[in-house]
């Protein structure tokens, strides 16, 4: 339980529960990046599974990936884990919930949009705001037009904006908007998933995401290739960064 994630088992051992624990905003470090790798491999093959829930300590879900990590002579590293994660996720053999209060920006929301159900409180929001540092956000890239579209994913993407739970419900990025989405998820679980069987909701799982993780997949792998080839080759990705890390306006080149 210690650590920047905490994991228990619930609900008679049908329901594995991950909560991002790290102060004050869940920042997706490499700690917590494999905190939750980690926990997955421990522990997502039990068979009596039926599901996950990932939810977060504090008044925010995630303000995303640590900045420090994406500077060139991490990010390899930082994105190489990330997509393994956001993958491992988004191949999950059972449901993935998952309960948002606050922030849910840019690998928290990449995080997020790998899960299969997603509860928000009213307060929520969502946003992939890569494109205002220089960067562009690669997992997003692949799981957001799958999952609300194309002409939504690109107003997200080349906007950088926040939207709200409302906006993101009617997107179909939200499944339901609760006051309490912790409660929300687990009802749920209770309710729809807990009383099924473990073995054929797997199989129900992997078959509605069967062709689509491994387009996600082939996709991904591509535009890493990109971002770290490419685009952390010009002026402005890096300017982007080091002006966001020095807390200044950046300085653009169009280079």
């Amino acid at each position: 339980m210690s650590g920047p994630l905490k994991v228990w088992i619930d609900r008679s051992g049908r329901l594995l529960r991950l909560r991002l624990d790290r102060p004050k905003a869940n920042i997706l470090d490499a700690a917590l990046v494999g905190a939750l790798e980690g926990a997955f491999v421990q522990q997502g093959g039990a068979a009596e599974l039926r599901g996950v829930l990932i939810d977060a300590s504090g008044a925010h879900f995630s303000f995303g990936a640590s900045i420090e990590e994406h500077l060139p002579e991490r990010c390899a590293a930082m994105l190489a884990g990330f997509h393994r994660l956001v993958l491992r996720l988004f191949a999950s053999p059972v449901p993935v919930l998952v309960a948002v209060r606050g922030q849910c920006l840019g690998g928290g929301l990449e995080l997020a949009s790998a899960g299969h159900l997603l509860f928000a409180a009213p307060d929520a929001k969502f946003g992939q705001p890569e494109i205002q540092i220089g960067v562009f956000a690669p997992a997003a890239s692949c799981l957001l037009p799958e999952r609300i579209g194309l002409a939504a994913a690109e107003d997200l993407l080349l906007s950088g904006r926040s939207i709200g739970a409302d906006d993101a419900c009617a997107m179909g990025l939200v499944t339901e908007i609760a006051d309490d989405p912790e409660a929300a998820a687990l009802g749920y679980f209770d309710r729809y998933l807990a009383p099924k069987s473990a073995s054929s909701l797997r199989f129900a799982t992997r078959a509605v995401r069967r062709g689509t993780i491994e387009k996600v997949s082939a996709k991904l792998a591509a535009i890493e290739t990109m971002y770290l080839q490419e685009l952390m080759a010009t002026q402005d990705a890096v300017e982007g960064l080091s002006a966001f890390i020095e807390k200044r306006p950046a300085r653009w080149k169009d280079l």
